[in-house]
């Protein structure tokens, strides 16, 4: 048998795929978010939801 190729695993896989609408304001604001932090959309949103859920956690 060959040896298995590909990416390695890692602990947190980003296996979860979701899919939401923004209207064209909230796009450019997440795309210079993007480009001033030279991340990813993806990046971004997760950081938006720690901050959320800091923020929510803080409440409680």
């Amino acid at each position: 048998m060959s040896p298995k190729t590909g990416r390695p695993l890692t602990e947190n896989p980003k296996d979860t795929r979701i899919q939401i609408r923004l209207d064209k304001v909230t796009l450019d604001k997440l795309d210079v978010c993007v480009k001033v932090n030279n991340s990813n959309r993806s990046e971004i949103i997760r950081n938006g939801i720690d901050l959320v859920y800091a923020a929510a956690k803080k409440e409680k």
